[in-house]
This record gives C-alpha cells, sequence and structure tokens, in this order.
C-alpha cells in the first residue's frame, strides 16, 4: 500500500467453524500492518491457525475510545490496520463503532471484508420471516429493564433478532411468552456452525417446554429470534396486550409507574390503565406468591 494511503479493514471472523474464514479475509490478515482486536489471545489462535503473525492491538468495549488517537495516528500514517472481533462481523454487540466513525469522519478509507455473522445465520435457518427483521443485540440483564424492554417491542412487526447468554434464555423465554403470548412463533439458534449446533423452532411456548426440558439449550452461543407481531385489529388485542404488560411491570414497579409505561406501550389512557393495574395487583396480592429465579438477577 503506497504511503500516506492508509486504510482500516473491517474483517469478518469465524463464529465456530474456521473454514468459514475467506480467502479474502485470510489474505488482509496477511497484508496488515496492524490488527485491532478485542481479545488478541483469542485472535493470535486464529493467526496462528493460518499461519500468519502480525503485530497486534487490543480494542475492546472498555479502552475502545482511549486506543482511537493511536490506531487513527497510523492510519494517517499510511498504515493498513485491520479490526477484528472474537467472532464474526465487527460492531454487531461487538466494539468498533467508535473506530470507524472516526476513521471515516478523518477521511480514512474504510472496506468491508464480509463473512460470518451469527444474526444473517440464524436467519436462514430459522424459518421465519426475512424480508424485514430488527437485530436488538443482548436485552438487559435484569428482570425489570428486559421485562420494559422487550414490552416495548410487543407491536413490532419485523422479526425480531437477539443474542442471549445461556444462564439467562429460560427467564428471557419466560417473559417472550408472557408479554408478546405463548403462540408467537420463535427458534432458537445454538452453537452455530460447531460441532453441537441446533436450531430449535416453535411458538414461544413450545420452545419454552423444551428448554426446561433440555439442559443443552442452556449452554453455549445462543441467537434468539421470534417472529414479529401481527397487526392488531380488534380492541381485544389491545386489551390483551395491556394486561399483559400489566402483568409483567407490576412485579417490578408500583400500579402507577406500571400504568404510566403500558400505556405508552400500548395506546390505552392512562386512566384505563391505571384502574386496570389496581385490579391487576390487587389480584396478585392475594395469589400465593413464588420465589424468584435466580437467573432473574
Amino acid at each position: 500500500m503506497p504511503r500516506g494511503q492508509g486504510r482500516l479493514d473491517v474483517i469478518a471472523t469465524p463464529i465456530g467453524n474456521l473454514e468459514d474464514l475467506s480467502p479474502r479475509a485470510r489474505a488482509t490478515l496477511a497484508q496488515a500492518d496492524l490488527v485491532a482486536a478485542e481479545d488478541t489471545r483469542h485472535t493470535a489462535q486464529l493467526l496462528a491457525a493460518i499461519g500468519v503473525s502480525r503485530t497486534m492491538v487490543s480494542l475492546h468495549e472498555h479502552n475502545e475510545h482511549g486506543r482511537i488517537a493511536q490506531l487513527l495516528a497510523a492510519l494517517q500514517q499510511g498504515r493498513h490496520v485491520a479490526l477484528v472481533s472474537d467472532a464474526g462481523t465487527p460492531l454487531l454487540s461487538d466494539p468498533g463503532f467508535a473506530l470507524v466513525r472516526a476513521a471515516a469522519s478523518a477521511g480514512v478509507e474504510v472496506r468491508a471484508i464480509p463473512g460470518p455473522c451469527a444474526v444473517t445465520a440464524a436467519l436462514s435457518v430459522a424459518a421465519l420471516p426475512t424480508d424485514r427483521f430488527a437485530f436488538e443485540g443482548f436485552l438487559p440483564a435484569h428482570a425489570r429493564e428486559r421485562r420494559a424492554a422487550i414490552a416495548r417491542l410487543a407491536r413490532e412487526s419485523r422479526t425480531l433478532v437477539f443474542f442471549e447468554a445461556p444462564h439467562r434464555i429460560l427467564a428471557t423465554l419466560e417473559d417472550l411468552a408472557a408479554l408478546f403470548g405463548a403462540q408467537r412463533q420463535a427458534a432458537i439458534a445454538r452453537e452455530l456452525t460447531k460441532v453441537h449446533e441446533s436450531v430449535y423452532r416453535g411458538s414461544l411456548a413450545q420452545l419454552l417446554d423444551a428448554a426446561r426440558a433440555d439442559p443443552n439449550i442452556e449452554r453455549g452461543e445462543i441467537t434468539l429470534l421470534v417472529a414479529g407481531a401481527a397487526a392488531l385489529k380488534a380492541s381485544a388485542a389491545d386489551h390483551e396486550l395491556l394486561v399483559r404488560a400489566l402483568e409483567l411491570l407490576l412485579k417490578e414497579l408500583p400500579p402507577a409507574r406500571a400504568a404510566a409505561i403500558a400505556s405508552q406501550l400500548t395506546g390505552a389512557t392512562r386512566r384505563e390503565a391505571y384502574a386496570l393495574a389496581l385490579r391487576v395487583h390487587r389480584s396478585a396480592s392475594t395469589a400465593p406468591t413464588q420465589s424468584k429465579r435466580p437467573s432473574d438477577h
């Protein structure tokens, strides 16, 4: 590469199977002056497997902003920088956005070296609509925030794609079934491209039953997909959504706060939502209590 013509290459790396690394990605890594890696130890193993040795610098969520000046200087000096994450395409729930934005703003050429991506791989085998979809990354770990995030998506008509930690998948399925309805179609794509790859398809109720029965679902890398909501045509559907939202939100919030959020999510009036929240709260208060799952925290 001529001096003064620095370039940032954003390279997709395998999500499990090394053979998915493209010849173009191999060649680009071999030619790079510097590799910015999410975990240099992980990337060192990848480079060793393809017979490449390169200078590396770590670039992860905790140091990305502090690394930008160093990497931008290298690019402006004409160096070729390769950006990789631990697996898949950088920037998708992985670091790299701040660097790409800074490089583009500085007039540095940014080039994509496409390849493996858990989002598109899961969509291709889920048997759910793929013409329109929304990638939501990881849902919040805490139960209250997770339920609020799911409630905000209850009317989303696009197929939804999430990443989820294995120890939270059961709690997430429980919340999705409660807020989206147990019959909403979904899929779990687990350990994609790896030896123990498996795909589970069915309603949220069926996936919840499967997760309770099969401990393997709570292991490995998980991509969770949920079909989009059908158009709400009847007031009964609106009321059902309001009830589900309140039932979940009242587990963590007082009636007034739960009603305020539920009314925004469903289009119900604050008065209607608050009246229903009081009835649901009173009903829950008289019902037997159950201990919370450890994974809800």
